[in-house]
């Protein structure tokens, strides 16, 4: 699948910080410790609907990860998916009387274009789900010959599912108790109540054809995969196993990514399938998360049809921490775009304060799990004092806008 285009990075003078983020198996924040080059896998869309702020959100926050770990030297190898074979698109397109296969494709095409304009850098492999198709074969094949996948005793239907207890550590990324997983399964697209299972919370692997829907042929029989197992076929056949980061939003702790590491750990045998796992929070709207079921949504490409700048739409969600669950408002766009306003006229000068202060904390407060509110306010801090009491420095105003560029994907 196509990725989307890139742009150009400068690189910032001074010291570079190394990165520590938040790891929600352990609780802590603790640094990445990339080699030469850092291996990251974020999960993607589901390409049923238009990108919205809760997805804006969360590819900005890797995509801070991503410029931060280049601001070190990295090379970075980033692999998204795109899971363009799934129940809610099928039932998107049966709803709205759509092919499945143009509603995926139109979305997807959207939603690059909402990258590029919200200056998101690209993954080095974007993989769909349906181009991923022998890769999940393969790996659910190497589950049920080790003994940590089975199938349902359904002649009709043989799916085959994955035994949650197969590793022997399922539970460490998301740390939640039984009953926790046991809700966050049936509401997150799991099956608690299909008959044949060994448990509840064993997670489909393969789903065997049905009637009216699409399938794959295959040594597992005809069919199409389960949601997680893509994601671990894709990222250990591209980054192999303890990969620096895996990313997502927050609604993907549990089910989505403890199942993921728990499929790629049992075919590998190896332990951990990520060295963090690392998630981004909710984005709300009128004091409830914003999401599709909800219809509460705020897409990126209205915004970009009523010329509002992406560059202020970055800054307002910067204004929060990237864990935090935060809501959207019209107050908020406005105060980042009066921010963005002040930076440039401050940028704009033939010379202003020394700005190597403010990257250095620029660069500390990022670099301390990516905290964005403190590192707009150094960035606040210089323009003000830009605006207010000048300065003498020539190198001043250009050393801030190409930190701003650089490090915050922000083009001022």
């Amino acid at each position: 699948m196509q990725t989307w285009s890139s742009t150009p990075v400068p690189r910032v003078a001074g010291e570079p910080r190394p990165l520590r983020l938040f790891d929600t198996a352990t609780g802590e924040v603790r640094p990445t410790a990339p080699g030469a080059t850092a291996r990251m896998y974020v999960c993607g869309i589901t390409p049923y609907d238009a990108t919205h702020l809760g997805h804006a959100a969360t590819y900005l926050a890797f995509d801070l990860v991503h410029r931060v770990w280049l601001d070190n030297g990295h090379d970075v190898h980033y692999v998204q998916n795109v899971t363009d074979i799934d129940d809610p698109l099928l039932e998107r397109a049966e709803r709205d009387q759509d092919d499945w296969v143009v509603l995926g494709m139109r979305e997807t095409a959207l939603f690059r274009e909402d990258m590029v304009e919200l200056r998101v850098l690209p993954p080095r492999d974007y993989v769909g789900a349906v181009d991923a198709i022998p890769e999940v074969v393969e790996a659910v094949g190497k589950l049920l010959a080790g003994g940590a996948a089975y199938r349902v005793d359904d002649p009709e239907y043989p799916d085959v599912y994955f035994d949650h207890t197969a590793t022997g550590r399922f539970g460490y990324e998301s740390n939640y108790d039984l009953e926790t997983m046991g809700r966050f399964f049936a509401e997150r697209g799991g099956d608690p109540d299909r008959a044949g299972k060994r448990h509840p919370l064993d997670a489909l692997l393969w789903r065997a054809a049905r009637e009216g829907e699409p399938s794959w042929p295959s040594e597992l029989g005809p069919g199409r995969p389960g949601w997680h197992i893509e994601c671990s076929a894709i990222a250990l056949n591209r980054l192999g196993t303890s990969f620096d980061v895996q990313g997502g939003g927050s609604d993907l702790i549990f089910p989505h990514h403890e199942f993921s590491a728990a499929h790629a750990e049992a075919m590998t045998g190896e332990h951990p399938f990520a060295r963090h796992y690392v998630h981004a929070g909710m984005i709300g709207l009128d004091g409830e998360k914003m999401s599709k079921s909800r219809g509460n949504l705020v897409f990126v490409s209205k915004l970009r049809a009523q010329k509002v700048d992406p560059n202020a739409v970055r800054l307002a969600l910067f204004a929060g921490h990237y864990r935090a669950d935060r809501p959207w408002s019209d107050a908020l766009l406005a105060e980042a775009e009066a921010r963005l306003a002040t930076w440039r006229l401050a940028a704009a000068r033939s010379t202003g304060p020394g700005a190597d202060a403010t990257v250095a904390r620029l660069r500390d407060h990022l670099g301390d799990d990516l905290d964005t509110p403190r590192a707009l306010a150094a960035m606040d801090a210089w323009a003000a004092e830009a605006l207010s009491t000048g300065g003498s420095d020539q190198a001043g105003p250009t050393l801030f806008r190409t930190a701003a560029d650089s490090l915050l994907g922000v083009e001022l």
